[in-house]
Formats: C-alpha cells, sequence, structure tokens
C-alpha cells in the first residue's frame, strides 16, 4: 500500500496572484512609503509651527496624518496603479500608513530644530520691487 502525499506547490503553473513580487511593484512601493514620510513629515512640522499648544501639534500629525495618508493610498494605488499586491488589508495599513507615520512624525520631533529654535529675520531685505505694491 503505498501512501500518496500531495504537494502543497503546484507543478507546472505560474500563478502570478501568490507569487514573487517584481522589480517595479517594489519600486513603487518604495517611491509610495518615502512620499508618505515626506508628505507626513511637512504636516507635522506645519502643525508645530501654526499650533501654539505643546500637544497640538503631535495631536493633529496623529490624528490626520493617517487620514490623509490613506487617501493617498487610495489615489496611488488605486488611480496610478503603484506598488504590489500585499494581499492583506493589515499588511497594507502597517506598511503604507504607519510605518511612514511613524518615520515622518519620528523625523519632525528628533532631526529637525524645534520651530521655537529657528531664528528668522525681522525683515526681509530686499531690493526687488514687490508684485503687491501699488505703483
Amino acid at each position: 500500500m503505498a501512501v500518496r502525499t500531495r504537494s502543497r506547490h503546484r507543478k507546472g503553473s505560474a500563478d502570478r496572484t501568490g507569487g514573487m513580487v517584481t522589480l517595479v511593484d517594489a519600486f513603487g512601493l518604495a517611491v509610495m512609503v518615502l512620499i508618505h514620510t515626506a508628505v507626513v513629515a511637512v504636516m507635522t512640522r506645519f502643525f508645530r509651527v501654526r499650533l501654539t499648544t505643546r500637544w497640538g501639534g503631535f495631536l493633529y500629525a496623529v490624528l490626520i496624518c493617517p487620514v490623509v495618508l490613506f487617501g493617498l493610498t487610495l489615489f496611488f494605488s488605486g488611480v496610478l496603479g503603484l506598488g504590489p499586491n500585499l494581499q492583506s488589508a493589515g499588511v497594507v495599513i502597517g506598511l503604507v500608513i504607519v510605518l511612514p507615520a511613524v518615520a515622518g512624525i519620528t523625523f519632525d520631533y528628533f532631526w529637525m530644530p524645534s520651530p521655537d529654535e529657528v531664528d528668522l529675520p525681522e525683515r526681509w531685505d530686499d531690493d526687488r520691487p514687490s508684485r503687491y505694491d501699488q505703483p
């Protein structure tokens, strides 16, 4: 009596849905993650500069940035077709929303100087005429 075992690998089929990620898909995912990180860093800086409260900028960044990243993810992956099929909503949320949000907020809070530490000139010294001045 011969015991017949089943292989979990399909023989002779090249199924793309569960296969490897192509180089173009990996590049598209990397572009999405980098753009999302830059968007979160700029939004966090904007909130830190505009809000005068101590925790306001951080709370706005934590609450608003993921919503913006969700919209950008829908745009990049749906309209533009960037990135691979990650097979799981949890992986998409973790890799395309949470990771860039944490990286962008960390970049702004720990690498960039605080908005209070940046010295800005009182007046902009420029000899060019302003387009808003009336002749």
